[in-house]
């Protein structure tokens, strides 16, 4: 959270004075519990019932509290994630990402942006940037790249919380969700998205960072079945209603190509850091499907 968000007393009066994005989120978040309204205290979020659930003094909303999650990224790869993206590598997909989401609201008053499994803050910062009015929320279960989240925009606040259960947000409450190399949970996408809104969700290509995957054979490698899933999950319920391959070259150093693999779920089972210059592609080519869906009926 924004440290003149954290400044602001506790439930203070209500004036003319345009709402902080911590009020903003706060009316569309709900108990993860009870699903009642929460409300900021100095230290924490409570609901009518007393349920409360700490604010970090990093800066982002401790919802999983009491609650068990799958695993989310450790502090290397959160790391290394911040490193890589900071350096602007993924530029290209940041834009796609963003304008899609810009395309999804169009002229809404009020905007409200979700991201699901939402990392280090960074597309979510980006679409936030493309799209002045807007506010954000992001969750995920790594605690380490919340940190860091927690700092990407002024205008965003984050939380911790698992993809895979009921959203503690407030149905319709959203107009657009964003899903970029995340978990996904159709069901709960559709929940929480107004009656105009949508997805943009971005997902590897077979062809994503293949003179990578060539050279580290341990690399975790694409399923060839992963399209026709999203497509399982999503065609009984959404629409897609545009979609693009993003596809950029990166030319790496050794330090960057390491943040990379550190980066990805394959940092699990093996040592970045052993990854030599002579492993390195002069060109790394990434390759991404960025689309938008949008809800049925």
């Amino acid at each position: 959270m924004h440290p003149d968000q954290r400044s602001r007393p506790a439930n203070a009066p209500s004036s003319t004075a345009a709402p902080t994005t911590r009020e903003r989120v706060l009316a569309r978040l709900r108990c993860p519990v009870c699903a009642e309204p929460l409300q900021a205290a100095e230290h924490d979020l409570r609901c009518p019932a007393g349920h409360s659930f700490n604010i970090a003094r990093q800066g982002y909303f401790g919802l999983l509290s009491g609650f068990k999650a799958t695993s989310g990224d450790d502090a290397a790869m959160a790391l290394a994630r911040d490193a890589f993206l900071a350096s602007g590598a993924y530029a290209p997909l940041a834009a796609e990402v963003a304008a899609q989401a810009a395309a999804v609201i169009g002229p809404a008053a009020d905007p409200f942006i979700v991201e699901a499994g939402c990392g280090t803050g960074y597309y979510l910062a980006k679409a936030l940037e493309r799209i002045p009015p807007a506010t954000g929320f992001g969750f995920d279960t790594g605690v380490r790249g919340l940190r860091l989240a927690a700092h990407a925009h002024p205008r965003a606040a984050v939380g911790s919380w698992d993809v895979y259960r009921p959203f503690p947000l407030a149905k319709a409450c959203a107009d657009v969700v964003l899903d970029v190399f995340s978990p996904r949970n159709p069901a709960e996408f559709r929940r929480v998205l107004g009656p105009t809104g949508g997805v943009v969700i971005a997902r590897p290509t077979a062809q994503h960072l293949r003179q990578l995957r060539a050279e580290v054979v341990d690399m975790v490698h694409i399923d060839p079945a992963k399209e026709a899933r999203l497509h399982r999950a999503f065609d009984s319920d959404f629409t897609e209603t545009h979609s693009t391959t993003v596809e950029f070259d990166i030319h790496p150093d050794l330090d960057q190509a390491r943040a990379l693999v550190a980066m990805t779920p394959s940092a699990r089972h093996l040592d970045p850091a052993t990854l030599t210059a002579a492993q390195v592609p002069e060109v790394i080519t990434a390759s991404v499907i960025v689309s938008t869906w949008r809800p049925r009926g």
